[in-house]
């Protein structure tokens, strides 16, 4: 499908899209970031790590979601399945806010691209089951961590269901695959607007707000088509009082454009499909 000539709904030239990474580690295993510059030698266990992610599903997602509700705005919200197991309650309360759950594989660490056919067919299953059972809506959208698909992702999330899946940075605009005879819409993740430069280089939690701005303008001047701004923030980093504020402040600057469509990602899949 060809979408250059083909604006959102409402006319709106820019969709933007508010992805929160709900997200956890497996057991015995940690991120590979935190705020402790320190390395800690190898072999040994970042407990300080651990509880710095826990932050997200224990208080920042909530953070998030009022700030949403504030502006009447949903988002899509990249949940690690093993938090259905941990947080029911928090998963609970993302299904029951009416944000889009999509599937970002069972934890941080479980990745695709380091997986057997077979066993991504189950992990696949067991995300989808966990996720569902306790948010209680249907599980369409999936983004593994990283962004990192194996070969047989989207044939394997297509015969599954599956409406969308995000493991790729290969355009601007979604497209339509067939695999097997069922189509998956592939949505492209974008980075320029994200929040981890703030964690990884130091950068202040202002700077997304103005990225965004900047980003907005230049799409609005030099970009004659429909466009997809991604914004990305994770729970347990600008879940915090400070990146919250200013997350806040890019809804808000969203919410009040003539020419945004604000979307999540299944919104973005089921127009494209529909168009096709």
């Amino acid at each position: 499908m060809n979408m250059a000539n083909t604006l959102w709904p409402g006319k709106k030239r820019i969709a933007v899209i508010f992805n929160v990474c709900l997200e956890a580690w497996s057991d015995g295993k940690a991120p590979g970031i935190s705020p402790m510059g320190n390395p800690l030698p190898h072999g040994v266990l970042d407990n300080t790590a651990i509880s710095w992610a826990a932050y997200g599903a224990t208080r920042g997602i909530y953070r998030l979601m009022e700030s949403f509700a504030r502006h009447d705005v949903k988002a899509s919200v990249m949940t690690s399945a093993v938090l259905a197991e941990r947080t029911p309650q928090a998963v609970k309360a993302v299904g029951n806010a009416g944000h889009e759950i999509l599937s970002h594989s069972y934890a941080m660490d479980v990745m695709p691209a380091m997986m057997q056919e077979d066993e991504e067919c189950k992990n696949i299953r067991r995300c989808t089951d966990l996720l569902q059972n306790v948010s209680g809506k249907t599980v369409k959208g999936w983004l593994s961590p990283r962004a990192t698909p194996s070969v047989n992702t989207p044939r394997l999330l297509a015969e599954a269901g599956y409406v969308w899946y995000g493991d790729t940075l290969a355009d601007d605009l979604p497209w339509i695959e067939t695999h097997g005879g069922k189509k998956i819409v592939a949505i492209p993740l974008s980075t320029d607007v994200n929040d981890m430069p703030s964690m990884k280089y130091g950068a202040p939690p202002r700077a997304m707000l103005d990225t965004f701005d900047e980003h907005l303008n230049i799409l609005l001047k030099h970009e004659r088509g429909p466009a997809i701004i991604d914004v990305t923030t994770h729970a347990h980093i600008f879940g915090r009082p400070r990146g919250a504020y200013y997350h806040e402040k890019i809804i808000a600057a969203a919410a009040k454009s003539s020419e945004v469509w604000i979307a999540t990602r299944l919104d973005v899949a089921n127009v494209v499909l529909a168009q096709s």
